[in-house]
């Protein structure tokens, strides 16, 4: 079995959110790329946790339902999250990632000051985990 960090989208090609992002920023960076859910950072790049297309919906009902301009004026932070994606740290074993992705669409990864560095995705280990099983099967 491979290292994590064979699975490893790094940062720079994964949308994310900061904390001093607006809600405005938040639902055109989700719409944008298609995701139902993105990792939210720190400033300084401290994995945080996730927000949810869910967390999003609820917080803008929470909100009163700002039209698009009165986003720009409530934080991201000002949105509850249900539950954040729990992550692993780059020395984690295959066995520790497997558990995480079996109940997560992708696992953060961070560094020993939980810094964010990357996802791996539960499709990337799924895809991994079927190649190998054909390459067994056509090897007898």
């Amino acid at each position: 079995m491979k290292n994590i960090l064979f699975f490893l989208t790094p940062k720079i090609e994964v949308a994310h959110v900061r904390e001093d992002e607006t809600l405005r920023q938040v639902l055109e960076k989700m719409e944008h790329h298609g995701y139902s859910a993105v990792p939210l950072l720190s400033v300084d790049g401290r994995y945080i946790g996730t927000l949810t297309d869910g967390d999003v919906l609820w917080g803008i009902k929470e909100l009163g339902f700002p039209n698009i301009r009165e986003m720009e004026n409530y934080s991201v932070m000002e949105i509850k999250r249900a539950r954040d994606n729990k992550p692993v740290h780059i020395g984690e074993t295959m066995e520790g990632l497997l558990e995480k992705v079996a109940i997560q669409n992708f696992v953060p990864v961070v560094d020993d000051g939980r810094i964010f560095i990357g996802i791996v995705t539960r499709g990337d280990v799924i895809n991994y985990l079927a190649a190998q099983r054909k390459k067994d099967m056509e090897n007898g």
